[in-house]
């Protein structure tokens, strides 16, 4: 049978992680115990990719040891055992996000999973999928809404489709301290919005947005809402029908899987209406030299040779999660970000972009030193074993609106002590000293 194992077997770990948890979790990551320029490693880069417990690593070679063949493809005993446990992640992984296993498509990645939104909305807007898609179309005169503080892959795709279709783009800027202007977002969101698409929380700021006031307001007016939830479902708990939006983006290589895999969440009766992004096999029942006739979601949607190892993967990093806890987690990660914000407002000629100390972000800090390139600041720290993030971190517009051009990104996970963010701090306090700058 497969590495990964269903939900109901997991026992979730209960009472608040601490440091000596956290070094527990941290023997099952083999690439932590290492050391990079002579000193230990501190890898404060999770928002951008983050690393693999062994049970992951095991759950892919195992795949392609013991059960490695096409799905849904053939009917010998490794195809039916692949197929099996192909499904069974998709089961897995879309019961974590709170959705039904048809509505859950394996992507390459989330960005992947936003232009397959938008490339299904442009298909139906020159006819495509007939009257079932028509409501996907998109004219001139419709309005897109994003936020000013969006990633390059939730912000791009969507002024493509804007482009092919004549669609109007629009956002909902941020303020000063890089807060969404929710008090305009109603003269943004209005009669002739079509669809509204927006980060759930921040890559820079390390904000939460407030998903319930948006998807109000997308409702009001019969629009559309596309939730980016690439730095949400790894690191807190994320009930997509709760939440009620209509689509969902995520990438595995944010929560502790493999690259090469992400996934998109889609109402059923949404997806099953869409016409189709990508063709070829695998995605069709009936073929014909004039005509093809599409599956049902999520198999419409997943032509060609499918992720399969890295799904295996991806259930067993969730299986992971939900066996630490995902409010665990959660609890943990704003403990490490807030002791980031409140250690780097204590150091001279340091501005932190996003909430101000005491006020609720995710586990990470994004900040500028004054007099320093953020690419001198990243290099200094690597020196030290410490790997951050560094440049605009794929928002442009946002720095540009916060009078930046780079910064430096500093993000944990569930395998950070404070330890870690100490030794970060420290070495962040000698910045200036070291460049000179006074």
């Amino acid at each position: 049978m497969p590495v990964v194992s269903t939900p109901a077997t997991l026992k979730p770990s209960t009472g608040p992680i601490d440091n000596a948890e956290v070094l527990r979790i941290r023997n099952d990551f083999p690439i932590l115990d290492q050391k990079v320029n002579g000193n230990p490693l501190v890898y404060l880069d999770s928002g951008a990719t983050s690393q693999n417990p062994q049970c992951v690593l095991e759950a892919e070679q195992e795949y392609y040891e013991q059960r490695n063949a096409a799905v849904h493809r053939g009917a010998h005993t490794l195809a039916v055992e692949a197929t099996d446990a192909y499904e069974l992640a998709r089961e897995i992984v879309a019961s974590f996000i709170g959705a039904r296993f048809n509505e859950l498509v394996w992507t390459s990645n989330a960005t992947e999973a936003i232009n397959l939104i938008t490339y299904a909305f442009s298909n139906a807007s020159v006819g495509r999928g007939g009257e079932e898609a028509e409501r996907f179309v998109l004219r001139p005169g419709d309005e897109i809404v994003v936020t000013e503080m969006e990633h390059h892959a939730n912000l791009i795709p969507w002024q493509e489709l804007a482009f092919r279709t004549g669609a109007t783009f629009r956002y909902i800027p941020v303020n000063d301290d890089g807060s969404l202007q929710l008090e305009h977002a109603n003269t943004v969101i209005g009669p002739q919005t079509k669809i509204v698409a927006f980060t759930h929380a921040s890559n820079v700021l390390g904000s939460i947005n407030p998903v319930e006031t948006l998807v109000q307001m997308a409702r009001e007016v019969g629009a559309y809402v596309v939730l980016d939830a690439c730095q949400s479902v790894p690191h807190l708990p994320v009930d997509v029908k709760a939440l009620d939006v209509d689509f969902a983006a995520f990438s595995g290589h944010k929560m502790l899987a493999p690259t090469g895999i992400g996934a998109l969440y889609g109402k059923a009766e949404l997806l099953n209406a869409m016409p189709p992004f990508l063709t070829g096999g695998s995605m069709i029942t009936t073929v014909t030299m004039e005509h093809a006739a599409y599956l049902p979601s999520p198999t419409r949607f997943e032509a060609g040779t499918q992720r399969i190892s890295q799904a295996v993967a991806l259930a067993a990093a969730v299986n992971y999660l939900k066996e630490t806890g995902m409010e665990r987690i959660h609890a943990w990660e704003q403990h490490l970000g807030q002791r980031l914000v409140e250690g780097l407002g204590q150091i001279d000629g340091i501005r932190v972009l996003g909430p101000r100390a005491g006020e609720e972000r995710i586990g990470l800090a994004s900040f500028d030193v004054d007099g320093v390139h953020a690419h001198d600041v990243g290099q200094f720290l690597d020196d030290k074993g410490i790997a951050v993030r560094v440049g605009h971190h794929c928002a442009q517009p946002l720095h540009r609106r916060l009078g930046l051009v780079a910064t430096t990104r500093a993000s944990t996970y569930l395998y950070n002590t404070t330890d870690d963010v100490d030794a970060f701090l420290e070495a962040v306090a000698q910045v200036r000293p070291f460049f000179g700058v006074k």
